[in-house]
């Protein structure tokens, strides 16, 4: 099958049962680890497992034969046996009724040219068999609406909205890594392998039409038709923002990846031009593509690229304008109004422009008045907010010193985290009431995740970044993409 349908796709992700082929009950085996995290995360479908021997692994009768398996009782099986033995595996697994596989198996294309052989048997088998092929050579897959995590490493994320399509099985990882620490969950992630059958771009086009995506992100390392990446892309592009990383770039990189999954280069310009004319949005890094997976995910597409930068103090905005003003993105100029309005708010010494610093003189209610105040004014399309999380850290000093909580020094320690939990919240409504992005950016998203700023911010269902130019580069990719939508009348 060359073209996979939503119902194999929902077989793949949302599976009435799963088999484990290959089983093991040892905890070191790919067999075992499959079940046992398939079993730990509340999957709610019937679970199968094989084993030659026969025997429980995990709790769980194993059959020693496909043909044992009750007729539509598993829409997809887990691939944890031997390259040789997967062909009959899989003409069984058919004729039980499973619509999807994923095959975790090595030893095909990446291993030289008789493996290339029988990876295109395998392939050519399941579209005989009118099964799905994902994989080989892969790490597996989690979709979340379903509590589902058949895969042979870890994590598993927390349930969210961007859903990942990747080549490198250790990149799935590396992006459900920071889901779990930023709080900004997964819907779907799969690593594609050798992917035999069923491209990244595959995936992309699926996830565009998916009601639980709301972005899609890919990783890939070579392209064997550009053509069909390009019509994949643009499919999922219409429908919801793509964000990508590419792999090769350079001749280095395109050598590492021949090796990794017997990937062939091709032109970086030639593929950068490509993407950018289907809408989606290229990041240089992973950290630089969850960024922006994240922002899409929890924040709305600004209408214009006019930024206004609310700081606590002065050298984080010096730094934030620096990096609109070598974007895509308008560092905005106060109106007069709005300066107006502003200075009634601050004392004298505020910067009286954009950047608005308060230059500290911030009171108990000034943070969530200006956030509210700028947000809402016509001429501002986003906001960035900077600063957040000083006050708990002054709260951190006075809690762990020795004169605590004497002095009056608990109740303004319980003061300062409160006012960090109101401004990060105050982040959050201000764009829930204008629908604007509203980006709150600190370092201690990354250095003190516990602080009270940073941590409501992720309570809020946001993504805290851990500095200005991160937040200014996550920004520009939606300006970007809301731009792309805007000129072809999406």
């Amino acid at each position: 099958m060359t073209a996979p349908d939503d119902a194999h796709f929902r077989a793949l992700f949302e599976p009435r049962g799963v088999v484990v082929a290959g089983a093991s009950s040892h905890p070191g085996k790919f067999g075992f680890t499959a079940l046992h995290n398939i079993l730990s995360r509340g999957y709610s479908g019937r679970v199968f497992a094989t084993n030659r021997d026969g025997g429980d692994v995990l709790g769980v009768a194993t059959l020693t034969d496909v043909a044992q398996l009750p007729p539509g009782s598993a829409d997809l099986v887990m691939v944890c046996t031997p390259a040789s033995a997967n062909l009959d595996l899989l003409r069984a697994c058919a004729s039980r009724g499973v619509r999807a596989a994923f095959v975790a198996s090595a030893g095909y294309r990446e291993a030289g040219a008789s493996g290339a052989a029988a990876e295109a048997e395998l392939a050519s088998l399941c579209a005989s068999l009118d099964i799905l092929l994902a994989g080989p050579n892969g790490q597996g897959l989690v979709s979340t609406p379903v509590s589902l995590c058949a895969q042979i490493v870890g994590p598993y994320p927390p349930a969210g909205r961007i859903s990942i399509a990747s080549q490198s099985g250790n990149f799935v990882s590396s992006l459900m890594n920071y889901a779990v620490h930023s709080g900004v969950g997964i819907a779907r992630a799969i690593s594609a392998g050798n992917a035999a059958a069923v491209s990244v771009g595959d995936y992309l086009r699926w996830y565009g039409s998916d009601p639980a995506t709301a972005v899609a992100l890919g990783y890939i390392e070579n392209v064997s038709d550009g053509r069909a990446l390009a019509d994949d892309l643009y499919a999922a592009s219409s429908q919801k923002p793509v964000v990508l990383v590419k792999g090769g770039a350079t001749s280095g990189g395109a050598a590492a990846a021949a090796s990794h999954t017997g990937a062939l280069a091709t032109s970086d310009r030639v593929f950068d031009g490509a993407v950018r004319q289907a809408g989606v949005c290229r990041a240089a890094t992973i950290e630089e593509a969850f960024d922006a997976a994240a922002t899409f995910a929890t924040q709305p597409l600004p209408g214009g690229p006019r930024v206004a930068v609310v700081t606590t103090v002065g050298g984080w905005g010096v730094a934030a304008a620096d990096a609109i003003c070598t974007s895509s993105l308008e560092l905005v100029a106060l109106p007069d109004d709005l300066l107006a309005a502003v200075d009634s708010l601050l004392p004298p010494r505020w910067s009286r422009q954009n950047p608005i610093d308060m230059a500290g003189g911030e009171t108990r209610d000034t943070v969530p008045e200006v956030l509210s105040l700028v947000a809402a004014h016509p001429s501002v399309d986003a906001v960035i907010f900077l600063g957040l999380g000083v006050q708990s850290n002054t709260a951190r000093l006075l809690r762990s010193g020795d004169f605590y909580p004497e002095h009056g020094l608990a109740r303004i320690v319980e003061f300062h985290e409160r006012q960090d939990r109101r401004f990060a919240s105050a982040a959050a409504e201000a764009s829930a009431a204008t629908g604007k992005p509203v980006l709150t950016a600190t370092e201690l998203s990354v250095t003190d995740p516990a602080n009270p700023g940073p941590a409501t911010v992720r309570s809020t269902g946001r993504y805290c970044y851990p500095s200005a130019d991160r937040a200014v580069t996550a920004l520009a990719h939606l300006w970007r993409y809301s731009r792309w939508r805007e000129r072809r009348g999406l």
